[in-house]
């Protein structure tokens, strides 16, 4: 019936939702590990990963292009003391994925990330898919006990902050200080280095006086191309909020995809 049609769709595009939303938080790279550069030449950047885990928020706007498929801005600000916490409005810019999820009327939608969990509201017209209400609870388990590409989701998420970026950079053992270069108006050291994850992954990072990231890109592949990825950061310290939506507003993701099958 149509009813089953429609929550099947929906959950199909809440499922490709889910997992943009791991990059548009800035970050295509797997998780870091403890090992410490043992170059020299690289010990300034230990006292970047001290200086943005100390500041622990700030203000982002990135761009993601994932091939063919997907590209997507990303704006708000992220906190990451006792969690990943923060708000990002998300807009679908352009590939096949958007022109689907266009088509059922959805073109942007707010994200807020909590330590348990991300909330997206899609937009009305895919709320009336799901009963009426306007919010998608995602619990990173339940994306967790998905597999394939949903796997990792809760630690990609931690992976987005700017000092497990430079973590990464360090634990590679392969980074450079390429110079020095201006950033939005702000004098800033480029650093670049090779990151092997699940696949090779170059990143450069910008850093200030403060020692702060200013930019970021990664580049990498995906199934369906090239992936790349750019980031500004600003306001380090800015406070951050994420409240959790009201319970009857919200449909979890979980219960969604046990309900499907079974409608009629």
């Amino acid at each position: 019936m149509r009813s089953t049609t429609a929550r099947r769709t929906a959950v199909s595009i809440a499922v490709t939702a889910a997992l943009a939303c791991v990059t548009a938080c800035t970050s295509v790279g797997g998780p870091s590990d403890s090992r410490a550069s043992a170059d020299p030449s690289a010990e300034p950047l230990h006292a970047v990963e001290r200086a943005t885990a100390r500041a622990g928020s700030a203000k982002v706007e990135s761009t993601t292009v994932m091939g063919g498929e997907l590209s997507l801005d990303a704006t708000g600000a992220l906190g990451w003391n006792g969690g990943l916490t923060g708000t990002l409005k998300i807009t679908y810019t352009g590939g096949t994925t958007a022109e689907t999820m266009r088509r059922l009327g959805t073109t942007a939608m707010e994200a807020r990330y909590l330590p348990d969990a991300y909330y997206a509201r899609m937009g009305d017209e895919f709320a009336d898919r799901v009963g009426g209400r306007n919010w998608i609870k995602y619990g990173y388990a339940d994306l967790e006990d998905l597999g394939s590409g949903a796997a990792g989701f809760a630690e990609g998420m931690r992976e987005t902050t700017p000092d497990r970026t430079v973590k990464r950079l360090l634990a590679s053992g392969d980074v450079r200080r390429v110079g020095e270069e201006t950033t939005r108006g702000r004098r800033t050291t480029h650093w670049s280095g090779t990151v092997d994850d699940a696949t090779e992954q170059t990143v450069d990072i910008w850093v200030d006086d403060r020692d702060l990231l200013v930019k970021k890109v990664e580049r990498g592949r995906t199934e369906t191309g090239e992936l790349t990825q750019t980031a500004y950061y600003s306001d380090y310290g800015v406070a951050v909020s994420a409240e959790r939506p009201p319970a009857s507003d919200t449909a979890d993701f979980a219960e969604l995809l046990r309900q499907t099958p079974d409608d009629s």
